[in-house]
């Protein structure tokens, strides 16, 4: 007799997904054994005993299936073959009457029928499913191996071919002839790929009978209870787990429930067609991910995310991963997420075989997809869904600033969750006004604050203004390539010598930057304004007389990075390539919460001309250009330039400052000398600055030449820093600049000439 399956607990219904498997197993032996009789031969003595290892042998099998305890018959083979058929076909007919019941009993109780529910989702078949149970059945015992390799005549062939289970599970060959469709491509087994079906012929061109079937391993998993998603999909995609409690609230409250309330009176439709597809634009970090998991959360839905980036790049095909991706959504009962799709996206009017792949996926298995990206997804690529575009921009000043205030109010009473404690009063009004970060950077913004304090100090950890600075540029380094240049700010307020109302306009430049969030934000004057909300100067005057300087010693004072546009790069003869190049640096500047500066600006915003030719209309579109760019930036920008005359009128009406840097006089040229040697530099007593300052008539640029050149002079020549060493290089700096120099204008007697510094 075959073994027992274990009885359910009430004997009326399974109690669990394993108690109905072992009663399948227990139905696939009893029709093996039914098969085996069929074969069984009438002789008394098997040849192939002595063979026994080498071959499979019918006594062999029939212990297999009919298990040890086995009653030996004294009747003749053929009598006791036909009352053990009789025995073991009510059996069956037993089996599959309680099978039939217990299982639609366990379903009406809540039990969980894995094999049912996979069925539902796929719309499988009584034979699909014993297609699948068949091929399970070796995946759980390797006596099947065994039985397969002897019922198909070849102890190579290890699992059920289509022929072996056409004969079990079919009565007739009108039966076999139908259940043939079942393996059709583009039926539920294989167009689900539940099955795959092996050729075994080299030449791949055997009948269809003669070709054996394998279960989908990832199929099996889930048949036996693993919650665990294909492997053939790491490390691209994830089960998302749920948002906490205690995570900030960082989504629309108002658009989370939009969202649910849609997707609710879409999918209670009567016929439900199409798809809902959530389309999530925006920055990094701007809570798209964090949307689709809150929604999520109320419609007690698992989310399963997929990292298309990673899948394109794979060495799998994108096809084939997209496709079980997908699956494995129907499996687990998950909302399907699919996050940076930007690279599917390059070319959407012509849709590449990656995007009719992820459009096929998502129809055929995802009832709530979110696509998650910088851009959009076009509605053409979509066009039978029901497609809905949410575009997540970065919070405003005010939100910016709440978002701060809540992650240092939930890391003061602890010890910063063990990674340190905070420094009192930071300033929430600072971050948020000068750091246009998304609520996600502003969150990796503490966790690399707090990095930074430990490395600084690793048995004290306290997080500063400036770690938090430190972190908050490091969050935002704009990808800006061959077009910029990064300076690394090094001046600072003492080192710069202006007249004191340029001073003041640099000091007012600061504070602007400071109380973009109160103005904008809590005054509510963002609301006045649909563009020129940058913060945009332009700083001109002779060259040399400390532009540049300038720009560094504001993103100094603002703990900004500072990035010096390479015109060069960016001005093209080819038409359309400067706006492209433009588009890019505003584009990656615009979130990057840097100052971009232009030196030489003239060149890049000169003025517009008469159109004379086909390259006056061009230039003129460039400058109609820039003009639209630099009122949307929002950013801080510096403009430079030796010749304002030149400039466009456009462009200076939009400046929010214009500081004219003078030519120095004497008292400003000797505070130039002052402040351009450093306080380890070996001055000698010799040396008058206030000569300097008369004689030398050169703004600071070519002063700091003429100073360091005396100091390379000196370097070789005694180790002290004399006036000797200062004309030296006064009159090589006027030999490079073309000015003649006159030696009258030095002293009678630098060896003698008493000085000082002051």
């Amino acid at each position: 007799m075959t073994r027992m399956a274990p009885q359910p607990d009430d004997g009326r219904h399974y109690v669990d997904n394993l108690a109905y498997l072992l009663d399948e197993l227990r139905r696939i032996d009893l029709l093996i054994h039914l098969r085996l009789l069929e074969k069984q031969s009438s002789h008394d003595a098997n040849p192939l005993e002595q063979f026994k290892g080498l071959v499979l042998l019918e006594e062999e099998i029939l212990q297999l299936v009919a298990g040890p305890a086995s009653p030996v018959s004294d009747e003749s083979p053929a009598t006791a073959n036909d009352a053990q058929a009789r025995i073991l076909a009510e059996a069956l007919t037993s089996v599959e009457a309680r099978i039939a019941h217990c299982r639609a009993a366990a379903l009406t109780n809540g039990a969980d029928i894995l094999l049912g529910r996979l069925s539902q989702l796929f719309g499988l078949t009584r034979f699909d499913e014993e297609c699948l149970l068949f091929c399970l059945a070796a995946e759980i015992d390797r006596k099947y191996e065994k039985v397969y390799g002897y019922l198909q005549d070849d102890v190579t062939q290890k699992s059920p071919g289509v022929d072996l289970l056409l004969g079990l599970l079919c009565k007739t060959t009108e039966e076999k002839v139908a259940a043939r469709s079942a393996f059709d491509s583009q039926a539920p087994l294989l167009k689900y790929r539940l099955l795959q079906v092996n050729d075994r012929s080299p030449d791949q061109g055997s009948p269809l009978i003669s070709r054996s079937l394998k279960l989908d391993d990832r199929i099996a998993s889930f048949l036996l209870g693993s919650r665990e998603i294909d492997a053939r999909l790491d490390p691209a995609a994830r089960l998302a787990s749920q948002p906490s409690e205690s995570e900030p609230a960082i989504v629309s409250e108002d658009t989370r429930q939009r969202l649910v309330e849609f997707f609710k009176v879409k999918s209670s439709a009567v016929r439900l067609a199409q798809s809902v597809v959530f389309s999530f634009s925006g920055p990094y970090g701007a809570g798209k991910r964090a949307m689709a998991r809150a929604v999520c959360r109320d419609l007690s839905l698992p989310l399963l995310v997929g990292d298309v980036s990673r899948m394109v790049s794979a060495g799998t095909s994108f096809a084939d991963l997209i496709w079980l991706l997908g699956r494995e959504a129907a499996l687990n009962g998950a909302a399907l997420c699919l996050e940076n799709i930007d690279p599917l996206l390059a070319d959407h009017d012509a849709p590449t075989s990656e995007l009719k792949s992820l459009c096929e996926a998502i129809r055929t298995f995802s009832p709530l997809t979110f696509l998650i990206g910088r851009h959009s997804w076009p509605q053409m690529l979509l066009s039978e869904a029901n497609l809905i575009r949410v575009d997540f921009t970065a919070p405003d000043a005010k939100t910016r600033k709440r978002l701060w205030q809540t992650h240092i109010d939930n890391s003061h009473g602890d010890d910063f969750a063990g990674r340190g404690s905070l420094e009192d009063g930071l300033d929430t009004e600072a971050l948020a006004g000068k750091f246009r970060l998304t609520p996600g950077q502003i969150r990796d913004a503490f966790e690399a604050a707090s990095s930074l304090a430990r490395w600084r100090s690793p048995d004290v950890v306290r997080v500063t203004m400036e770690d938090l600075y430190a972190a908050c540029r490091a969050q935002t380094a704009p990808k800006l390539g061959e077009l910029a240049r990064k300076i690394k700010p090094r001046f600072r307020w003492e080192d710069i010598v202006l007249p004191p109302d340029q001073l003041a306009q640099l000091t007012e430049i600061c504070n602007e930057s400071r109380h973009r969030q109160r103005v904008y934000g809590e005054w509510g004057f963002d609301g006045k304004l649909s563009l020129g909300r940058g913060l945009t100067a332009l700083f001109t005057g002779p060259p040399g007389t400390g532009k540049t300087m300038a720009a560094e010693v504001v993103a100094n004072g603002l703990n900004l990075d500072l990035y010096k546009i390479d015109l060069s790069q960016v001005v093209s003869k080819y038409i359309g390539e400067t706006e492209k190049k433009l588009h890019q640096i505003f584009d990656e500047a615009q979130s990057s919460n840097s100052i971009l500066f232009f030196d030489e600006a003239d060149a890049l915003f000169g003025k517009r001309s008469e159109v004379k030719d086909a390259h006056d209309r061009y230039a003129n579109i460039e400058v109609g250009y820039l003009l639209q760019k630099m009122e949307e930036y929002d950013g801080i920008a510096i403009l430079a330039t030796n010749l304002q005359q030149n400039m466009d009128d456009a462009f200076t009406r939009r400046m929010r400052f214009i500081v004219e840097f003078p030519f120095p006089d004497e008292h400003h040229r000797k505070l130039i000398w002052q402040v351009t040697f450093p306080t380890e530099a070996p001055l000698g007593d010799d040396v008058d600055l206030g000569w300097l300052a008369r004689g030398i008539r050169l703004p600071g640029g070519n002063i700091k030449n003429i100073a360091l050149a005396a100091a390379f002079f000196a370097a070789g020549d005694g180790g002290v820093i004399r006036m000797s060493h200062l004309i030296k290089g006064g009159r090589r700096e006027f030999q490079k600049i073309g000015r003649k120099w006159s030696e009258e204008q030095a002293p009678q007697s630098v060896s003698t000439q008493g000085g000082s510094r002051v």
